[in-house]
């Protein structure tokens, strides 16, 4: 019972306890997925049902995970497909840190989705949110929240995930000479640019689209639309006529 209590785990070699960050990045992946699915059926179906058990699974796992992390359902699956790779550790505490940022986000997000299902886009915004942090911890195993502890803590903490806190000099490999650099400008600017243009050009299906739409658009494209909208709308009362 006294080691249920203790955060992490006890490794050799390792003055702190910490955790296996194969484990987290593999069950933000799996959460991500979750968060991706239930966001896709919400959009194109017009349906909140899988978000609702989605959400309640996520209060549920950051529960765990901030209270004791070897108990998390997710981190237990992310251990079951990455068992025969060789652990990551880092320090438990700014982990933590990071699981409770997660369990803040998660808990209005259930409650205006589960418990008093509202049509608020603040639940919309959370979940965007969350999506880009389990995004950015599977896919490049960026921990914004254990960034955020740093910053905050003055002793810099010990194991962070990637090793970033205890990078001072960049490799050769990690720098970009100039024609990197020029190739990675237009690839941001083509991906803003196609992310625009798909929020703003491709024709309205759901109130979320709508709402992304107006929120990207001009003053002179809503007024473009709104009059295009109207000259269809009297078109078919003419064709209703006859």
């Amino acid at each position: 019972m006294n080691e249920f209590f203790k955060y992490g785990e006890k490794v050799d070699g390792y003055d702190i306890r910490v955790l296996n960050e194969r484990e987290a990045r593999a069950g933000a992946g799996i959460l991500f997925i979750g968060a991706f699915l239930g966001l896709t059926n919400g959009v194109m179906l017009g349906t909140a049902i899988f978000s609702q058990f989605f959400v309640g699974f996520f209060t549920l796992d950051f529960t765990m995970r901030v209270i004791q992390p070897r108990y998390s359902p997710s981190l237990l699956l992310g251990r079951l497909f990455v068992r025969n790779q060789k652990p990551e550790y880092v320090g438990a505490v700014q982990k933590r840190f990071a699981w409770m940022i997660g369990l803040i986000l998660a808990y209005p997000m259930f409650y205006y989705l589960v418990i008093d299902f509202q049509p608020n886009p603040i639940k919309v915004l959370i979940c965007l949110i969350c999506m880009a942090l389990l995004f950015l911890e599977s896919a490049f195993g960026i921990c914004l929240g254990c960034k955020i502890f740093e910053w905050f803590n003055r002793k810099n903490p010990k194991y962070c995930p990637g090793g970033v806190c205890e990078i001072q000099i960049k490799e050769p490999v990690q720098k970009f000479n100039p024609a990197q650099a020029v190739i990675l400008a237009l690839t941001i600017s083509a991906m803003l640019y196609g992310t625009y243009s798909y929020f703003t050009k491709l024709p309205d299906r759901t109130m979320l689209s709508q709402k992304i739409k107006i929120l990207m658009s001009s003053e002179a494209e809503i007024e473009k639309a709104r009059y295009e909208a109207d000259e269809e709308a009297f078109l078919n009362d003419d064709d209703d006529d006859f």
